[in-house]
């Protein structure tokens, strides 16, 4: 509510002032007048709003864009406007630099830019696909629905992307883990045992001799492995940066026998979930199949969707040229043919995105379930043949004396 600084005399003459919240100026002149003076001089009173420190290129977390996308939804549902809408959730949002940006946003509204090109000023916030769908959204009238589908896609695909990470962080971690333990084995605890059998003076058993070689050989070159380590870490990182070096990379990863096959089902998953959202909320094929390109995570997908975009300029089906890309599973070819020839390909493209991410979770469950024995046996080969032939020398001293 507006705070007003005001003048005014009473009806003796005597001269007012104060200060007053009122939600007009006639409200104001009312209020006074109740209390017998009669307003003549008033100045609404700016309270000054101490801006908060935030970095509008900061990358903000899909979920609080999700949480976002969903309450903006529902607020202009309810009726509201899309200005107010923002100034509500402006205040409400807990992530500081998603707050700055949406208190932006609003400011550019207010200034007569569109919600969309607003936007386009926060690609890290809001990525083409959401600009899209958005812009969609405004010149169809349907903002609201389309924010509520936006809000469904992005919580769908941030599940999926948990799924895929979940099958590859688990073997990793325990193989760092069961690296970092060797190390340290070799490093530290193999020479004081080394120690102890020149101590003896007897000859070691082969096994006991091939792992105290193999710990003065760490010991003495740990820091060129290291160095060789990051150095291909580095060179990897560039050359996955290159066209010809992301095409070498992703084609061996669905080669690969059983992540091959987990990348190309999440690929197709999102593929179609995209795809189906953007094609539900109005985006024309061709203009989707660039965005959708983008999203795919894998450079040979990408090609066959591009690919498939020339095709259909040509004039051709969406179908036919997915299926000569070889990329596609052969069900995903005809489910898309028959929504081609029925009307209701966005519809098909949702259905073959559910089925692919409860495939994505099995096969997810499936592998963790199936690396467990195998991570814990690699773990016992290696740890317990460590051990073993630190301790054969002991043992046979032992068998000795006995």
């Amino acid at each position: 509510m507006p705070v007003y600084e005001w003048q005014g005399k009473t009806l003796r003459g005597e001269v007012k002032s104060g200060v007053t919240k009122a939600d007009s100026v006639a409200t104001l002149r009312a209020l006074l007048r109740r209390d017998g003076i009669i307003l003549t001089n008033s100045k609404e009173k700016k309270e000054k709003v101490k801006k908060e420190k935030y970095n509008p290129k900061k990358k903000i977390s899909p979920m609080n864009v999700v949480l976002f996308t969903r309450q903006l939804s529902t607020m202009i549902t309810s009726g509201l406007p899309l200005v107010q809408s923002l100034d509500i959730l402006s205040n409400q949002i807990e992530d500081r630099d998603l707050r700055g940006i949406v208190r932006e946003i609003k400011e550019k509204i207010e200034s007569g830019s569109r919600f969309a090109d607003a936007l386009k000023d926060y690609p890290q916030c809001f990525d083409s696909l959401f600009v899209n769908l958005v812009v969609a959204g405004e010149e169809g009238g349907m903002l609201d629905t389309v924010l509520s589908r936006l809000a469904v896609y992005m919580e769908k695909s941030v599940k999926l992307v948990k799924k895929v990470k979940s099958a590859m962080i688990y073997p990793i971690s325990i193989i760092v883990v069961a690296i970092g333990v060797v190390m340290v084995l070799l490093i530290f605890v193999i020479p004081v045992f080394e120690g102890m059998f020149k101590e003896m003076g007897a000859s070691l058993p082969g096994p006991t001799q091939v792992v105290v070689n193999l710990s003065r050989f760490v010991k003495s070159y740990i820091h060129y492995m290291v160095g060789t380590v990051v150095l291909i870490f580095i060179l990897f990182k560039r050359f996955y940066r290159t066209e010809k070096g992301k095409r070498t990379v992703d084609s061996l990863v669905l080669k690969l026998p059983i992540f091959g096959v987990l990348a190309i089902k999440a690929s197709v998953a999102r593929v179609t979930r995209t795809l189906a959202t953007l094609l539900g909320s109005g985006v024309a094929i061709l203009e989707s199949l660039v965005i959708v390109a983008k999203v795919a995570g894998n450079k040979i997908v990408e090609e066959a969707l591009i690919l498939a975009r020339a095709r259909i300029s040509e004039g051709r089906s969406m179908s036919e040229p997915l299926e000569e890309s070889g990329v596609f599973p052969p069900m995903v070819v005809q489910m898309i043919q028959v929504g081609e020839s029925t009307g209701a390909l966005d519809s098909m493209l949702n259905k073959i995105a559910d089925f692919y991410e409860e495939d994505v979770d099995n096969l997810v469950s499936n592998l963790t379930a199936m690396m467990e024995p195998m991570i814990m046996m690699f773990l016992g080969v290696v740890l317990g043949g460590l051990i073993i032939a630190m301790y054969l020398p002991i043992f046979k001293l032992g068998g000795a004396v006995g």
